[in-house]
């Protein structure tokens, strides 16, 4: 009798879990929708205006002026919605403490610049070493947890994988830092990189779920819904930028996300539009320092198909397309056909 007890709770539990996210998940697009439309304004009103280099595409000349530090539209939404939600266990607040620390970097560097109408923002040292602290904090987080957090899953065989503090830490600082600045590289088109973080972060909260790691998951849910009502207004033509306070923001969730599920080696593929884009990056400058030459018309990777002649939301939606495709092959490396 006990046991069709505790299996009638569990039945009865995976239910509410089951109605419960999708709720949540609508609870952050409409909170989202809101807050941009207030925040917007104001942002307007403080002209935070977004600076277009005119060393880029000539097509994006028309879009100066706009607003940019959008990226606390979503984070506020982040953070009210898992409040609502009770999900404060510790891991979600780890990946909130990640997210809105690098969002705090972001949002400096954007203020400074955008609002305080100077030329230079924060030192590439700086940013740096504000990226290596939270990374540091991270690293305290997982080496005070439970026995195995600090272990990785190779994606392909879901063996675990126990490096020695002398190799983990300098590869967990290298995941992160890398993440954050790849995405942030990413966000150049409309609605792409908040586009791209959507399919990624719904791959994780999926993993999470699967892992029973239901504050992951639900967080993600919650992330997900913000970064919808986001897209709503940064959708091509932007009405607002998400700046630096959104793209450091979004590295910071998916690295810490992916960290705490201990899958970082799943990040190249099921982040592979981000490390795409930098890979495009590096080998651009690798090949004009040492040929002459430009391998690309333009780097990142977006900026060249715009080059070759490619609309803006033709980039924005291959990208998005080949984000999903590679979060589902992550998916099935992880849990099989």
């Amino acid at each position: 009798m006990q046991s069709i007890k505790n299996n009638l709770w569990l039945i009865i539990v995976c239910i509410a879990v089951a109605y419960a996210f999708p709720i949540w998940g609508a609870i952050s697009i409409v909170v989202s929708i809101i807050l941009g439309h207030y925040l917007i304004p104001i942002l307007r009103r403080l002209k935070a205006g977004q600076a277009i280099r005119e060393d880029g595409p000539q097509t994006h000349l028309v879009k100066s002026g706009t607003p940019t530090i959008g990226g606390i539209i979503f984070l506020f939404t982040v953070i009210i919605v898992n409040v609502l939600a009770r999900n404060l266990n510790l891991d979600s607040l780890m990946i909130l403490f990640s997210t809105l620390a690098f969002g705090a970097v972001g949002f400096i560097d954007d203020y400074i610049k955008v609002v305080k109408k100077r030329n230079l923002g924060l030192t590439a040292k700086q940013k740096l070493l504000l990226q290596i602290f939270v990374a540091v904090v991270l690293l305290v987080y997982q080496y005070s947890g439970e026995a195995g957090a600090t272990d990785i899953i190779n994606p392909f065989t879901m063996n675990r994988i126990s490096l020695p503090m002398i190799l983990y830490v300098p590869f967990i600082i290298f995941v992160v830092v890398g993440t954050v600045n790849s995405v942030n590289l990413t966000d150049g088109l409309d609605g792409l990189s908040s586009g791209v973080t959507i399919i990624c972060m719904a791959f994780f909260g999926i993993v999470a779920y699967k892992l029973q790691n239901i504050g992951i998951a639900l967080f993600c849910l919650i992330f997900v819904g913000a970064l919808i009502g986001f897209l709503f207004y940064n959708k091509y033509p932007a009405k607002v930028f998400m700046g630096d306070t959104g793209s450091l923001a979004l590295g910071g969730a998916v690295s810490a996300i992916a960290i705490l599920l201990n899958l970082p080696l799943i990040l190249p593929i099921a982040g592979g539009i981000y490390f795409i884009e930098t890979l495009s990056v590096i080998i651009q400058v690798i090949s004009f320092k040492t040929t002459g030459k430009r391998v690309f018309l333009m780097s990142p990777l977006h900026h060249h198909f715009e080059q070759l002649g490619w609309k803006e939301t033709k980039v924005v939606k291959t990208f998005y397309f080949v984000e999903l495709v590679l979060c589902l092959i992550s998916y099935f490396m992880i849990f099989g056909w």
